[in-house]
């Protein structure tokens, strides 16, 4: 992969500790999140995004899942830069970092159906839902844009089916998100496929960096 890795490729424990929480975040908040979606009362990802999971007494859970996960790809970040020898893919992890922890402390409100017994009628946006909704898209644009620039440097090093699996899931999530704003059926799950195959996407690379290089 050295069309893909920078030159040197022993790298330190702390190069590698940073990549090993960049291989830990995305199935981390994968995990966390679809664990409460399933446990939830009243929640459906059909009809409510896993943002709102943040909402209610339980509420604080994945507000917590946020902010770890966004801390974690700072941190995977700052492994990547130190071993890629891509400019771009590390920044752009950096700021799906930045805006996961901001989407964790600008909470969403709640919506029809979610919490359990939320009126179909609830009032005006909040100011810290419109910073969760702006926080929510420079994650996955970022996350989007990451994928697309690891599918030029995979296909650089060689690697045409880590290069596809790059592309499909930076698609899925551009779909998912595209198909949700223009107020297609499951959106919220569209987006939530999206941002799952993105982030562990991510979190795949980190870790196959860090074993290998």
């Amino acid at each position: 992969m050295t069309a893909f890795v920078s030159t040197d490729d022993r790298i330190s424990s702390s190069t590698r500790a940073l990549l090993a929480a960049g291989a830990v975040a995305g199935p981390l908040w994968a995990a966390v999140s679809l664990a409460q979606a399933a446990t939830r009362d009243g929640f459906d990802l059909t009809r409510h995004p896993l943002s709102v999971l943040s909402t209610g007494s339980p509420g604080w859970l994945q507000i917590t899942n946020f902010v770890v996960a966004g801390v974690l790809l700072l941190a995977g970040a700052a492994g990547l830069r130190r071993v890629l020898t891509s400019v771009w893919a590390p920044r752009l992890i950096a700021v799906s970092g930045v805006g996961m922890i901001a989407a964790g402390v600008l909470v969403m409100d709640p919506i029809p159906g979610f919490p359990a017994g939320t009126p179909d009628v609830v009032p005006a946006m909040s100011w810290h839902a419109i910073g969760h909704m702006v926080a929510g898209s420079v994650t996955f644009f970022a996350l989007i844009a990451a994928c697309y620039v690891l599918v030029r440097f995979y296909r650089s090093a060689g690697r045409p089916g880590l290069a596809a699996a790059a592309a499909v899931s930076g698609t899925a999530l551009l779909a998912g998100d595209l198909w949700a704003m223009t107020g297609g059926a499951a959106g919220s799950l569209t987006i939530a496929v999206g941002a799952i195959a993105a982030l562990l996407f991510v979190s795949a690379t980190a870790a196959r960096l860090r074993a290998s290089a």
